[in-house]
């Protein structure tokens, strides 16, 4: 059973993948802070505050370059 049923055979877009990437590179800022040392939470909070730009305005650096490559921003869930 799908989780829902808007997400099967949809299309990768802008607004799917930004939350994705961030997700995956805090994971490895999480990894960087435990191996290399504490400094790396800038790394951390500079991911967060890019996060928390996109959810304010709607784009952020990698959602541009996002785009430039070709990808759509269409909503996934149309009600």
């Amino acid at each position: 059973m799908p989780i829902s049923r808007y997400t099967k055979n949809a299309p990768l877009t802008v607004d799917r993948l930004v939350p994705a990437m961030a997700s995956f590179m805090l994971f490895v800022s999480i990894v960087l802070v435990a191996t290399l040392g504490p400094w790396w939470l800038f790394f951390t909070g500079f991911i967060a505050l890019n996060l928390a730009f996109f959810a304010y305005a709607g784009w952020c650096p990698a959602s541009l370059i996002m785009e430039k490559v070709g990808l759509g921003r269409y909503a996934v869930c149309t009600r």
